[in-house]
């Protein structure tokens, strides 16, 4: 390489590129861990939890250092919070993230109809609460904490002084726990555009539900994103 190429800065990726970015790292969330679930009907949690980690792990070293490898308004609303984002670029990466994760979910809903017999009411990997399940209030508490959470270990993996190559096998591994978790309790969210994403497609309980899994995540990331420095004493 010649000094010319050493010495060249680093060009800066562009709106355009960042939310493209964003786009196909959340496209790739929901294809990858949602349709672990559709496709394999129902698969075994620790099957399911590492796919949405796997997700989030390698989606964030391929675009990670275009866009910050969001891949979820919670997480976009949680950094602005906490200062590590400007809130100017918060309404692009919000609906970047929805329209990654709509197209995941209509690409999921046209594979799956490939099967005979496929119903998409009820087989979407829809979050949702009541039945059999966990009741509303518990479902919001457990959204509000695990979303927290992976607000906590995100800021604290990316902070200046933590270790930056070991950050996206990190937040993978944390979102792997957050759904051996929680898989029980409300199939998992902690993302809002995961959840409205398959929604649109899974129809009845799943999008009059849809709102607690848009509301209770995004509390749980502005309450991570207000807390942490008073917690760590990080700025």
């Amino acid at each position: 390489m010649s000094d010319s190429q050493t010495d060249a800065p680093t060009k800066f990726p562009s709106t355009a590129a960042r939310l493209g970015a964003e786009t196909l790292g959340t496209f790739w969330l929901v294809l990858g861990g949602c349709g672990a679930v559709v496709f394999f009907g129902g698969a075994e949690r620790v099957a399911v939890s590492l796919a949405f980690g796997l997700t989030v792990l390698t989606g964030a070293y391929a675009l990670g250092h275009i866009s910050g490898a969001h891949f979820n308004p919670a997480v976009t609303v949680g950094l602005a919070t906490a200062r590590r984002f400007g809130w100017q670029n918060v309404p692009g990466y919000v609906a970047a993230q929805v329209v990654g994760a709509t197209l995941g979910g209509l690409a999921i809903l046209i594979i799956a109809k490939g099967q005979s017999g496929f119903v998409a009411k009820g087989h979407m990997a829809t979050n949702g609460w009541g039945g059999d399940n966990y009741s509303l209030w518990a479902v919001i508490i457990a959204e509000i904490l695990l979303t927290a959470m992976f607000l906590y270990v995100i800021l604290g993996v990316t902070s200046p002084r933590a270790t930056p190559a070991t950050a996206g096998v990190t937040i993978g591994l944390a979102l792997t726990l957050i759904h051996l978790v929680s898989i029980p309790i409300d199939g998992t969210s902690v993302n809002p555009a995961r959840s409205l994403g398959v929604a649109w497609f899974g129809g009845g309980h799943a999008l009059a539900q849809v709102w607690v899994f848009l509301v209770a995540p995004l509390v749980g990331a502005i309450l991570a994103g207000v807390t942490h420095k008073l917690i760590t004493g990080e700025d």
